[in-house]
Parts: C-alpha cells; structure tokens; sequence
C-alpha cells in the first residue's frame, strides 16, 4: 500500500515522501496515529500542488540568500579592534564582533552561531570566515581588522 508520509517516521522516511508499506503498518499504526495518509489520487493531486508550492518557496528563498550573499562578498567587513605598539590585538575577533560588523555594515542580522572563523584572529589584516545558511549554502566572505 503506497502511503504520503504527513512527518517523519523512523527508518521510514521524510515528511511529504510517497512510500510504500505493508496494509496493515498502514491501516493498524501510520493512519491511525496520523503519520500518514492514503495515497489515492485526490491525495496525490494534493500532495503534487503541496511540493510546488513548497519549491516555489525554496527558490524565492534561495533567490533571496544569493542577494544577501552578494552583498556579503562584494566588500570585506571592518572591525575595529584595541591594539599594542607590536600591532597584535589585545584578545581576539570573535564571530560575535563579526556579526554585529556585519548588521552595522551591510545590514543583515546573522546568526553569530552559523559563522565560524577560520584560524583565531590576533593580528591586524585581512582574514577570513565562512557563514553556513543551512541546506549547503555556505558563503566565505573577507573581514579586515583595523586598529581603533
């Protein structure tokens, strides 16, 4: 019996996947606690109309994250930091400082949590750190550390 799984059910599969199972997995435990429902051909129309409209969102989505990643990459990010006569910085970058850098700069609130920078910034120039936006989308973008 092919079933639409409603949410995720373990070693089953995903939310809105066609899969097939025994009769009675279907009747006796997925419909009953709905996780799924019968895949006849009403349901398949609307399971087909759901997935587009659901593609439909994740390409003005990902229309959307390419802008953001423009602008990202289109100029390095300037931090200013405290320094010694050596021009060694006094602590380091953190991606907290990197965030708030970028929200003043180009305006986007990032998640200082999906920014990872690459090797621990002391010193003054130019650096590097990557942003994962999720789903494989991760950005490497340029960030300068300035002397305040």
């Amino acid at each position: 019996m092919q079933v639409i799984l409603i949410q995720d059910v373990d070693n089953l599969g995903g939310r809105n996947e066609l899969v097939t199972v025994k009769n009675g997995y279907a009747r006796n435990y997925l419909i009953p606690q709905k996780f799924a429902v019968e895949a006849s051909s009403s349901n398949l129309k609307q399971h087909e109309e759901h997935l587009k409209v659901i593609a439909k969102k994740e390409a003005a989505m990902l229309a959307e994250l390419n802008k953001v990643i423009d602008v990202l990459k289109s100029s390095p990010v300037k931090i200013g930091a405290k320094t010694g006569t050596s021009g060694k910085i006094f602590g380091s970058v953190t991606s907290l400082q990197l965030t708030r850098a970028i929200r003043d700069q180009k305006g986007y609130e990032i998640d200082r949590r999906r920014i990872s920078i690459v090797e621990e910034v002391k010193e003054l120039g130019a650096h590097k750190a990557s942003i994962d936006f999720g789903n494989g989308n991760t950005v490497e973008i340029d960030f300068e550390v300035v002397a305040e």
